[in-house]
């Protein structure tokens, strides 16, 4: 399992590169804050959805800090699927660097 930072994912989107996001964070903190064109498969619905993820693709697994994201992209490499990146430190991440004026909790 890789690990991309903030900025290096920042980088890819502004270069429009073709990426696959699953956000495995829960509905109510997605409410809060999310990135555009995530999919949505919160971590404890993940084993019945796995057919849900695209195979063949650069995907990067986020959550609020990266600690669920982590468990789930090496779950996900463990079920055979392959290019899974991990989100360092997760959307708390992302609206404290990239964009401040994102919502936090």
């Amino acid at each position: 399992m890789l690990e991309i930072s903030v900025t290096e994912l920042k980088d890819k989107l502004d270069a429009g590169e073709n990426l696959q996001l699953i956000d495995v964070r829960e509905t109510w903190e997605l409410e809060i804050c999310q990135l555009d064109g995530i999919k949505n498969l919160p971590m404890t619905e993940i084993a019945g959805r796995v057919e849900e993820v695209e195979k063949n693709i650069e995907t990067i697994v986020i959550c609020h800090h990266g600690g669920r994201s982590m468990q789930v992209a090496m779950w996900l490499e463990q079920q055979g699927l392959d290019e899974m990146t991990n989100l360092a430190g997760g959307m708390d991440a992302w609206a404290n660097i990239i964009d401040p004026s994102m919502d936090r909790y």
